[in-house]
C-alpha cells in the first residue's frame, strides 16, 4: 500500500518528489547501483527552515528519515524503503573568508566544489579522493585522504557546524557553543541532526606533486613491505597509500598497461618543490610506471571520478590497522591474486602524521592510535557480478580480522548494525549520552545508528 505524503509538497519549499512521479527513479538514485531503496518521498530542502518542516512533517506522518548529502554512502544510508529522504544537494554555496582562512560550505556540497571554492584562494581542506562525494558524510564520519598526513581528518578541521535538530529547532555548534554536540559531530556520523553548513578551517597548498607509482603484482610483497616501514619514519608533508588496483584502460595510461592488476603507491606533496622524503620514495623498486607529476589541487582530488561514477555495484568493508604484519601480508597477497573484477580494490591509506595527535578522546573518531585506514571494496558496473564483488570484499574482510583492530571505519561500511559499537569503539557510551540528549526518539536512525542512552 502506498505511503500518503499528501501535503508534504506544501511544507517545504523546495521540489518533492513522490513515489510513482516520473523522475521518481532517477531521484531516488544513490551513488552505489546495489542499494534498490524506495522512499514514499525525497524533499529537496533550500534552507535551514525547509529541513525543520520536512522534520516536523516526517515526525508528524510517522515516516522514518533519511538524510542524502551527495549519496555516497556504500550502505545506502541516505534512502530508506516508505520513507522521507532530506535531499540537502540544492544547498551547495561555499562562501569562503581568505582572511581568515575559513571556507563554510552548506550540507549539499560536494567535495570538488569545495575544492574549487579554496583553490581560488590557494587554500584547500583536507577531504576524501573521489570529488562527487557529499562533505557531509565524508565530514562526519571522520574523513580521510590524501592529505591526512599533512593536515588531519576532515574532522579535525572542522570550526563550526550549523545543525537542524530533531525537533526542528537549529543551533550553532563548536568549541564553545554545544560543545558536546561539537565533539559528537567529529566522527559521530549523522547521528545527531541534519548539519546544513560546514566551517573549515584551510590550508595553503594550490598545487601538488602527486600521482600513482605502479608496480607488477607479484613485487607487492616487497612493496607492502617497504610501505609499513617507510611511511611512519616520513615528515608529516607526505601522503601516501597502498592500493590492490587495475590500471584503467584509458589515458593517461599506456595501452600497453591497461586492465594489468598492478601494487600501486598513491603519493602526494603539497607544492612543486620535490622533497627528499618524495624522491626516496618513487626510488623504491622497479615501476612499471612513475605517474607522479605536478597539478593543482582539484584535478588531484578528482582524478579518480572518471573511473569510479556513479552507478556501479559496490560492496566494501573498513577497518583500522595498528599494525601490518608478515601474515597479514599474506592474507593480502591471497586475495589480491582472486580479485574479481577490475574496479575492485584495496586501499591501505596513512592516517598517522597529523591525524595522529589529537587524543582519541578529543573527538568522537577513537582511532588516533592506528597507523592505517584499510578499505576493501568489491566493484564492478555489472549487476550480474554483484554477488562476485560482495563474497570477494567480505571474504578479504574476514580474513584480515586477526590482523585489524576491533570495530571499523563508519564511511568504509554497509548497513551493518552488529559492527557500529566497534566502531566508535571507548567513545561509545559518550556517544549515546549525547544522542539522548539531541535525539531522544531516535529520529536520525537511518545511519551507523547509535541508540541513545536509556
Amino acid at each position: 500500500m502506498a505511503i500518503s505524503v499528501e501535503g508534504l509538497a506544501g511544507a517545504v519549499k523546495g521540489r518533492v518528489v513522490e513515489a510513482g512521479a516520473p523522475d521518481y527513479d532517477e531521484a531516488r538514485a544513490l551513488f552505489n547501483a546495489m542499494i534498490d531503496k524506495r522512499p514514499a518521498a525525497i524533499a529537496y530542502c533550500v534552507d535551514e527552515a525547509d529541513v525543520a518542516a520536512a522534520l516536523r512533517f516526517g515526525a508528524d506522518n510517522g515516516l522514518r528519515i533519511a538524510v542524502r548529502g551527495g549519496g555516497h554512502n556504500g550502505g545506502g544510508l541516505g534512502s530508506v524503503d516508505d520513507g522521507l529522504v532530506i535531499d540537502l544537494s540544492p544547498m551547495n554555496r561555499v562562501v569562503m573568508d581568505p582572511t581568515a582562512k575559513l571556507a563554510r560550505a552548506q550540507g549539499g556540497v560536494l567535495l570538488k566544489d569545495l575544492l574549487e571554492a579554496t583553490h581560488q584562494h590557494g587554500l584547500t581542506v583536507p577531504v576524501g579522493i573521489i570529488g562527487t562525494t557529499g562533505v557531509g558524510g565524508l565530514t562526519l564520519g571522520g574523513g580521510i585522504g590524501h592529505f591526512t598526513r599533512a593536515f588531519g581528518l576532515t574532522i579535525d578541521n572542522l570550526v563550526a557546524a550549523t545543525v537542524v535538530l530533531a525537533d526542528g529547532s537549529v543551533v550553532q555548534a563548536d568549541s564553545e557553543r554545544e560543545p558536546d554536540l561539537f565533539w559528537a559531530l567529529r566522527g559521530g556520523g549523522g547521528n545527531f541532526g541534519v548539519v546544513t553548513e560546514f566551517t573549515f578551517r584551510c590550508h595553503p597548498a594550490s598545487n601538488v606533486l602527486a600521482g600513482p607509482v605502479l608496480y607488477d603484482i607479484d613485487d607487492a610483497a616487497d612493496v607492502l613491505r617497504w610501505y609499513r616501514d617507510f611511511v611512519p619514519a616520513q615528515p608529516d608533508e607526505l601522503g601516501v597509500w597502498y592500493g590492490l588496483v587495475s590500471v584503467p584502460p584509458g589515458p593517461p595510461f599506456p595501452e600497453e598497461l591497461h586492465l594489468r592488476k598492478c601494487a600501486a603507491l598513491v603519493l602526494t606533496q603539497a607544492g612543486e618543490e620535490e622533497s627528499d622524503a618524495l624522491r626516496e620514495a618513487r626510488s623504491f623498486g622497479t615501476p612499471l610506471l612513475d605517474g607522479i607529476g605536478p597539478m593543482p589541487v582539484p584535478v588531484w582530488n578528482t582524478a579518480f571520478d572518471a573511473v569510479y561514477p556513479a552507478g556501479d555495484q559496490w560492496y566494501w568493508r573498513g577497518d583500522f590497522v595498528e599494525e601490518i604484519s608478515d601474515d597479514a601480508i599474506d592474507v593480502h597477497l591471497r586475495f589480491h591474486e582472486s580479485v574479481p573484477t577490475w574496479k575492485s580494490t584495496m586501499h591501505l591509506y596513512s592516517i598517522d602524521g597529523a591525524a595522529s595527535r589529537p587524543g582519541n578522546d578529543e573527538t568522537a573518531w577513537g582511532y588516533r592510535h592506528a597507523k592505517w585506514g584499510q578499505v576493501v571494496a568489491g566493484v564492478d558496473p555489472d549487476p550480474a557480478n554483484a554477488g562476485a564483488i560482495s563474497d570477494w570484499a567480505r571474504s578479504y574482510s574476514d580474513a584480515l580480522k586477526p590482523y585489524v583492530l576491533a570495530g571499523g571505519y563508519s564511511n568504509f561500511a554497509m548497513d551493518e548494525p552488529d559492527r557500529v559499537r566497534g566502531m566508535y569503539g571507548a567513545n561509545y557510551d559518550r556517544l549515546a549520552r549525547i544522542k539522548a540528549q539531541y535525539d531522544p526518539n531516535n529520529v536520525f536512525s537511518v545511519n551507523q545508528n547509535i541508540a541513545p542512552a536509556r
